[in-house]
């Protein structure tokens, strides 16, 4: 509960002491007020610590009041000059404004705020000048965001759960500054599904393009903060992701995702045969089984093996991890036979970056990842839909891996 610290009564001598004509007067005088109550405090914490009123000379300690010392201090006011009182032997440690605090706004959160919304340097400057007529540097800025590093480590280096249900592996790529070169980095994401149907980022790596060996390097990272075990993967085609996935997850099962595939099928296919192509693709992957779905490969590989014999070459090289859902009911098929959980928290990580053409370093870009990252999984607030009916489901696929509590 929220405590009012003025009386009605107190707010209405207020108004009838300075009969206040306008917004600007009013402000001007709660500033004035506010430099009153900063200074006042300071004095009351001074008296505290000193244990003594002013010229009482039967104190008990050997220190004393020293004057004051002038200090500017940014405020929602904008820069109020305050006299800070100080004591001859420089033992006084202030709590309201500490000794070095030249910020009394929440400006530091602001900036924060605004960066993790994809706002640019120069906008966040002009934002805070406008507001508060306070000015800032393109410096200022990146010390303030550089204060969520170790938390980003922290996070980072979380203990994780020992068993995902689900993981989902893919990576949006930036233009990045290194060594005097701009060059393309992939941001590497793993959203997990626990047990209990909960999603959740497990983290943000960044590395070179996309490679499975960097992939391997990402799931060995996953295994030593404590994941033992993952029940199904769901990834791209990329080249080696299977094999590193085996290697460290030999038990998993693997899911390729069927939008990507179709991505890939329809590449070199011409703009007139493009909406033909694609809706004889849609009876493979929405057959009721395996076989059904075998079939209606053959089919489509009867009608277009000869123009289009790549797309059936990539069908068939790819089958066994195309055909994972085939195994599973419909609520958990749904869940899995495509990336849209992690493409959806893509599109939300490129609203927010899309203003960003270039990041000056890895560590910008992972600033901003992270903060938009935060945003939204605080909006991810219930469980994975029909969870308990999944659950029961994996309980039956996989009853020694999963026991329901």
């Amino acid at each position: 509960m929220t405590e009012k610290f003025w009386s009605k009564q107190a707010i209405q001598e207020l108004v009838k002491e300075h009969q206040f004509q306008s917004v600007e007067q009013i402000q001007a005088t709660l500033k004035d007020m506010f430099k009153d109550v900063l200074e006042a405090t300071l004095k009351a914490e001074l008296d505290t610590q000193l244990d003594y009123a002013p010229y009482d000379h039967n104190k008990e300690t050997k220190n004393s009041r020293n004057g004051y010392r002038e200090k500017t201090v940014h405020t929602e006011y904008g820069d109020l000059p305050i006299k800070v009182p100080r004591d001859r032997l420089g033992e006084f440690e202030p709590v309201v404004i500490k000794k070095n605090q030249t910020n009394v706004t929440g400006i530091e959160d602001q900036i924060t705020a605004l960066y993790a919304k994809g706002v640019s340097t120069r906008d966040i400057q002009d934002h805070l000048q406008g507001l508060y007529g306070i000015e800032i540097s393109p410096t200022l800025v990146s010390n303030v965001t550089n204060k969520i590093m170790p938390i980003i480590k922290e996070w980072h280096n979380r203990p994780l759960q020992p068993t995902y249900a689900v993981v989902f592996l893919d990576a949006i790529h930036f233009k990045v500054k290194q060594d005097g070169a701009i060059v393309n980095k992939a941001a590497y994401m793993v959203i997990g599904v626990d047990l209990d149907g909960n999603k959740d980022v497990l983290g943000i790596w960044i590395g070179e393009n996309e490679s499975a060996k960097f992939w391997m390097s990402v799931l060995n990272d996953l295994k030593n903060r404590g994941v033992q075990d993952i029940l199904l993967v769901c990834v791209d085609n990329l080249t080696g992701f299977s094999q590193a996935i085996s290697a460290c997850y030999p038990k998993t099962d693997i899911q390729k995702c069927i939008v990507h595939q179709i991505r890939n099928s329809v590449r070199y296919v011409s703009y007139k045969d493009l909406k033909r192509v694609t809706a004889d693709l849609k009876p493979i992957y929405k057959a009721a089984t395996e076989e059904a779905a075998l079939l209606e490969l053959d089919r489509f590989e009867e009608t277009w093996g000869e123009k289009y014999p790549l797309i059936v070459k990539s069908w068939r090289q790819n089958w066994d991890e195309l055909c994972t859902f085939f195994m599973y009911p419909p609520e958990l098929r749904k869940l899995i036979y495509t990336t849209n959980m992690i493409e959806g928290y893509h599109r939300q990580l490129r609203k927010v970056t899309k203003g960003k053409s270039l990041f000056p370093n890895d560590e910008s870009l992972l600033k901003m990842l992270y903060l938009a990252t935060m945003d939204v999984v605080r909006k991810w607030t219930g469980r994975v839909q029909n969870w308990g009916q999944i659950l029961l489901q994996l309980t039956v696929c996989y009853p020694e891996r999963v026991q329901v509590r």
